[in-house]
Order: C-alpha cells, then sequence, then structure tokens
C-alpha cells in the first residue's frame, strides 16, 4: 500500500477496507494468528495513511496479487458489502438481554452462528449493514415479551424471516427501493423467534455510507458526456 500524502487523516471506510485485507490474509495462511490480532488492533486505532500504509504492505489486495494500499485505501468498486471479507473470524458476540432496559448490537462487530436476542419489559437494536459473520449459515432468535427489537439488514442480504407474534407483531418491512435481489455471496441469515404483547421487527436499509456513495457515483455518471456528445458530434437540422 501507499499514499502519496502519509499525514492525510483515514477515514473508517479506509480503516474498514484494510481490515478486510487482513482478514483474507490471516485466512490463506499469510498472516499467523498473533499477528493478524496486532495488526487489527493497530488498523482500527490509525489516523493516518501514513499508520494504515505498513500494515498491508508486504499482502496482496484480496482477490488480486497487486499491493493493496491504492486498493485497500482508494475504494472498491460495485456494492460496498463485499461479502466474501465479510464471512469468517471468530464471534465477538453471539447473544444480547435487556430487562427493564436496552441493548445494541451495531457498527463492526461478528456474528456467531447462532446470535440469541431476550428483551424483557425492553428493547434491544440489533444492525448487521456493518457486521461480518463467523459463518455462511446465521440463525438470529430474537424473543421479547413486552417489549421490542429492531433488527436492521443491508439490502442485499439474503434474509429469512419466520417468527410469531402472540398479541404483537414479527415481520419484515422495507421500502420499495430497497428491496434488490439478494447478493448470491452474501450470508444466509434466517431470523426467527417470537414477540409476546411487544414486537420485532426486520427492516432492510442502506447505511449512511453507502448512501452516500450510490450519490458519487450517480454524480459521476452524470458528468460523463453521453456517446456522441464531442465536439465532432454533427447537428440534426
Amino acid at each position: 500500500m501507499t499514499s502519496e500524502n502519509p499525514d492525510m487523516r483515514a477515514s473508517d471506510a479506509e480503516r474498514e477496507r484494510v481490515a478486510e485485507t487482513l482478514r483474507e490474509a490471516v485466512a490463506e495462511g499469510r498472516l499467523e494468528m498473533d499477528e493478524f490480532e496486532q495488526r487489527l488492533d493497530a488498523t482500527f486505532k490509525a489516523r493516518t495513511h501514513g499508520e494504515l500504509v505498513p500494515l498491508v504492505r508486504d499482502l496482496p489486495a484480496p482477490g488480486g496479487s497487486a499491493a493493496p494500499v491504492a486498493g485497500a485505501v482508494a475504494g472498491r468498486k460495485g456494492s460496498s458489502a463485499d461479502w466474501p471479507a465479510r464471512i469468517g473470524g471468530h464471534a465477538t458476540s453471539t447473544g444480547a438481554f435487556a430487562f427493564w432496559g436496552g441493548f445494541s448490537r451495531k457498527g463492526r462487530w461478528t456474528v456467531g452462528p447462532k446470535f440469541t436476542a431476550f428483551a424483557v419489559w425492553g428493547g434491544g437494536e440489533i444492525d448487521l449493514r456493518e457486521a461480518h459473520f463467523a459463518e455462511r449459515e446465521v440463525v438470529i432468535r430474537c424473543f421479547t415479551i413486552m417489549g421490542g427489537m429492531q433488527v436492521t439488514v443491508p439490502p442485499d442480504l439474503n434474509v429469512e424471516v419466520n417468527g410469531i407474534g402472540i398479541m404483537g407483531g414479527f415481520g419484515e418491512h422495507s421500502k420499495h427501493d430497497e428491496e434488490p435481489e439478494p447478493d448470491p455471496h452474501s450470508p444466509r441469515v434466517r431470523i426467527t423467534g417470537f414477540a409476546l404483547m411487544g414486537g420485532i421487527g426486520v427492516e432492510r436499509k442502506r447505511s449512511k455510507a453507502e448512501k452516500r456513495r450510490l450519490q458519487e457515483e450517480q454524480v459521476r455518471r452524470l458528468a460523463q458526456p453521453e456517446p456522441g456528445d464531442g465536439p465532432g458530434r454533427k447537428e440534426l437540422g
């Protein structure tokens, strides 16, 4: 990885791309687990490009053989989900519980193959939009009694919702424009459980970073000239 300005402040997206490079490297046997953990810790503590560069200088970019600094920090093409890089690793959480209170699982975290959440007279938030998954098949079990729970997933995640509402509700809701076909490379997540005198909702929603990326791509497309718009185009009269 190289950077023309090592003092430039690193963004969360750039740190995450470097982390993805490290995850693939340890999966391929290029890094030992202890070195991977040290580099990963340094990645999320890095403030500038100059601190990120040494962490992946000796590693290939995910899916390629070139040094990943420009690729890892400059950005990805296509979907920002990059599902293959988000599958695998140790689970950082396998459950949550709230009693007369609330819990939250969001941002960068790794979902275990089975995640169980309880909310009794309380509420909970499970956000999978930036999450990683320990395995390709994941079951999330949600149970609430006189409480509520919200599960937010990216639009292209393969999700199956199968829960029961007893004097309450359990189901999926999303806007029409947030319903693309599931990505075949994404994990398969089954959300099940029951809500007693409460509610559990599953919503497909893009993250702010993804919305911003799509807006930037649209602006770039609009700024590009249409075929035939060059100086040699002849006017029809």
